[in-house]
């Protein structure tokens, strides 16, 4: 692939993910994507047959991108305790960023009914890295359910991160922090 053509490639990745994530997938038509990313319709359809295979693939990119971002601020705290304790710093520092939208995932498998379709699929297994990262630091631990408590973590972020985008409340991160706190010390003293 040239660079030009990866760079055309990108570019409509990256302006999709944009409007994806601003708009949501039904709002973001291909006119929006040829008027924003300034690529011609017919470059577009060289590199993506559909509209649903360019919304794939942006998720893909920024399912990449968010949990390396996700994981290097995490773990920029010591102790796997302290490590789970500052992913809720971390969201609460997402939900204060300009352009906090939510959840990419969550907003777009919230509008597609089908639990196959790709776009459900590639919300699930976001979720699931989340979920397996959570594990990972919850392991490091030595408690006898860790898995268990990385799936109540899970649920704790989650909710944090729906109560940000609909209520506006974005303390909703230190709340689901409060709570992790709780459920550490009852399993690790």
């Amino acid at each position: 692939m040239s660079t030009q053509t990866h760079d055309t490639r990108e570019k409509i990745l990256a302006t999709a993910e944009q409007l994806i994530y601003q708009n949501g997938i039904h709002a973001t038509g291909m006119d929006l994507l040829v008027k924003t990313s300034g690529v011609a319709r017919k470059s577009i359809y060289r590199h993506f047959a559909t509209k649903d295979e360019i919304a794939a693939a942006a998720l893909n990119a920024r399912d990449v991108r968010w949990m390396q971002w996700f994981k290097t601020e995490s773990d920029k705290a010591g102790t796997p305790r302290e490590r789970i304790l500052n992913m809720f710093a971390v969201l609460k520092n997402w939900f204060e960023s300009e352009g906090f939208c939510g959840c990419a995932f969550i907003n777009t498998a919230g509008e597609v009914g089908d639990p196959n379709d790709p776009i459900r699929l590639i919300a699930k297994l976001h979720k699931q890295k989340l979920l397996d990262y959570t594990v990972e630091l919850t392991k490091q631990l030595n408690i006898e359910q860790p898995t268990a408590l990385a799936r109540q973590l899970l649920i704790l972020m989650e909710g944090a991160i729906t109560t940000a985008r609909v209520m506006g409340d974005y303390s909703a991160a230190d709340s689901a922090r409060d709570i992790a706190q709780l459920l550490l010390n009852q399993v690790s003293p």
